[in-house]
């Protein structure tokens, strides 16, 4: 082969070059715009608007695209986090404990965001005021597609020393449909986690709502039935709807987590931005203004990311009883 037959063999060479730069350029980018899944509740749930707030704010702040994912209910988002289908989930310790006890072992922790504050919620003009007075009265539970509320409808009874038994069952699949039936008449309460648009939007459809007092010493045999609920105090004012007076409700923690699979980086990387820009995303969503660093970590009996715990350690945080 003469030399002028080589030269024109690796003349395309520099520009074969420059384009395979090129693609792999562009599918760097692509990769680095690769959005994380957020699996969530249906619209109108307090924790859709929760990740909805934390995704805005962290596209925006710190380049972390997470995608909103909603589904029918916490027993869809479990699986999907633990499959990896899904990156990250949000949902109650009480499902995320069960499951990881149960067969979905690579689910882990990131941090519990707040408390859930889920009073039951009655007709103001009724005169219902405690949750004793639901005994013979139409009760939501089942909570198919929510397994484990159906546990902290039971609990919140118990507190009254009521069961399933003394009251007239009404099937739901999920809290939104539970409201939806409220307002229409098939049941005489509903439960509902205060911050949530729905509760908002049933006390404007019925002509207000008024939340049943609970007794604080009912709370032991509650744990009988739900050892992870607490009560926590609140007051009149526009988070707490229903709310006539200052009162104790049924509560228990939301947690965000995700799986084994997720790489250190990206769960560090999430933990710090909602720590650097928790004012943005309580402008948003005021119920976060609940999550400091020592709230989010507690000893559950569900295991920690590692990369959680690595910023949790570089903050000198020690994990915390849950209440």
């Amino acid at each position: 082969m003469s030399i002028l037959t080589r030269s024109w063999v690796f003349r395309p060479l520099p520009a074969l070059v420059t384009g395979l730069a090129a693609l792999a350029l562009s599918s760097g980018i692509a990769a680095a715009q690769k959005p994380y899944g957020f699996a969530t509740l249906p619209p109108g749930t307090l924790n859709y608007t929760t990740s909805s707030a934390i995704a805005k704010v962290l596209k925006e702040k710190a380049g972390i695209n997470i995608l909103v994912q909603p589904t029918a209910g916490d027993t869809a988002i479990k699986p999907m986090v633990n499959r990896n289908e899904a990156d990250i989930g949000i949902s109650n310790i009480m499902e995320v404990g069960n499951s990881f006890k149960g067969p979905l072992k690579d689910l882990r922790l990131i941090a519990a965001v707040h408390a859930y504050r889920t009073p039951f919620f009655v007709r103001k003009d009724s005169n219902m005021h405690t949750i004793a007075d639901l005994r013979g009265k139409r009760v939501e539970l089942g909570y198919s597609a929510m397994r484990t509320l159906d546990a902290v409808g039971r609990a919140q009874l118990a507190t009254a020393g009521l069961t399933e038994k003394d009251v007239k069952v009404v099937l739901v699949p999920n809290v939104v449909r539970g409201a939806d039936d409220f307002v229409n008449g098939a049941s005489d309460m509903f439960n509902f986690a205060f911050g949530a648009p729905k509760v908002r939007e049933v006390n404007a459809t019925v002509g207000g709502i008024r939340v049943l007092s609970i007794d604080e010493k009912g709370m032991p045999a509650a744990r009988k039935v739900m050892p992870y609920g607490y009560l926590t105090e609140v007051k009149p004012g526009p988070a707490f709807i229903g709310v006539e007076k200052p009162m104790k409700v049924y509560s228990f923690d939301a947690v965000i987590f995700t799986n084994s699979k997720a790489s250190d980086e990206f769960v560090y990387k999430f933990l710090a931005a909602m720590d650097k820009y928790k004012s943005d995303i309580v402008a948003i969503q005021p119920v976060l203004r609940e999550f400091t660093l020592p709230f989010a970590y507690k000893q559950y009996d569900v295991p920690y990311h590692p990369g959680a715990i690595k910023y949790y350690k570089e903050h000198h945080i020690q994990p915390t009883p849950f209440k």
